[in-house]
């Protein structure tokens, strides 16, 4: 990926634009999952922000985080941790803000890792409220749709919505270990009086996402950019909300600056709300490519989501004062040239 990509610089200045950002001007943040797609975006932000916002990045891999964050790496300011956040984080760090973005967010890993997907959640969680209540630290919980499980009908998920679930296959890993540490926020708040905000994201995508992902969205991203044709394995009717990683990271900062304590904000964009055939014909079309039908293999089986409707809606975050940015065609343009342009300048390197 290039970062310096005109629309990539962009779309940090825009979330630059968020009313209210000069309050973070020399504040800390603690940031896990920072190698991932939205930790990478996230950071960029910050480190954008300067004024002296301090960010401690943590992740398991100092190679990927050179990889992907590397431009920092010997900046005062930036701060690489190497840890599973399935220990606690280190004592010695103190921060103002939290954000536990540590997470298993695809298919393939929900198949094959559903224990440690479980305790990367749950854990990950633990410890980022321990260290809030023993800090002073502010939360901001990053959830996500998959809590609401499965639809009834066509309904639409406010913040109070229950849908159904399936707890009799690992697939629930994800979704349970979510719920639960949203509860663990709520108990915190409620028992330990840790400063705790949530939003639940919906299906994010973008330029920052990591090559090896397998959500279906990542998968037509990636064909796409290869300028190969786009693979549904399925028929493609299942109809969710989707986010462009530049307007979730809007999003989250406009929760953490002027959300309620406890309360959970959906973050969605209703230009993004498509059915999956849709988006796999928005990227081939990006492409000049056609969508071609493939049956998943059985391990590919076991990691999708049964869910067939999941759209957010976002009147809530909307009542704060936030709006979404992008529309879906424009995102995954702006995705496609981003990626495309990184994998240009490796060729040429």
């Amino acid at each position: 990926m290039n970062k310096n990509h005109p629309l990539y610089q962009e779309d940090i200045r825009a979330i630059l634009s968020t009313p209210g950002i000069e309050a973070l001007y020399g504040k800390s943040f603690l940031v896990t999952g920072a190698t991932g797609l939205i930790g990478v975006c996230l950071i960029d932000v910050l480190m954008a922000i300067g004024h002296g916002i301090k960010v401690y990045a943590v992740g398991r891999s100092k190679q990927k985080a050179a990889q992907r964050l590397g431009e920092y790496l010997g900046n005062p300011l930036f701060e690489f941790v190497e840890q599973d956040v399935c220990q606690p984080l280190p004592s010695c760090i103190q921060a103002d803000y939290i954000i536990p973005g540590a997470s298993n967010t695809h298919p393939l890993a929900y198949s094959q890792y559903p224990i440690e997907t479980i305790m990367i959640n749950v854990k990950g969680a633990e410890h980022a409220l321990d260290k809030a209540v023993q800090s002073g630290a502010e939360v901001l919980y990053l959830s996500t749709v998959e809590v609401y499980g499965n639809a009834v009908g066509d309904d639409v998920f406010t913040e109070d919505y229950t849908g159904k679930l399936n707890l009799a296959n690992s697939r629930s890993c994800y979704t349970e270990s979510k719920r639960v540490s949203e509860a663990m926020c709520q108990s915190y708040i409620s028992e330990r009086g840790a400063k705790v905000k949530i939003v639940r994201l919906s299906r994010v995508f973008g330029p920052t996402m990591l090559p090896a992902d397998s959500k279906a969205s990542s998968q037509f991203i990636n064909k796409a950019v290869a300028g190969e044709d786009i693979v549904l394995k399925s028929e493609g009717m299942q109809h969710f909300s989707y986010t462009y990683v530049a307007d979730a990271v809007s999003a989250m900062l406009h929760v953490l600056l002027h959300g309620q304590a406890g309360v959970p904000y959906n973050i969605s964009a209703e230009g993004c709300n498509v059915h999956l055939k849709d988006f796999a014909g928005i990227c081939a079309e990006a492409a000049g490519k056609s969508v071609v039908f493939d049956l998943p293999t059985a391990t590919e089986s076991k990691g999708f989501s049964i869910a067939t409707q999941a759209i957010l809606d976002n009147a809530r975050i909307k009542s704060i004062g936030w709006r979404p940015r992008y529309s879906m065609k424009d995102a995954v343009a702006r995705t496609i040239a981003i990626l495309k342009d990184g994998e240009n300048q490796t060729r040429v390197g």
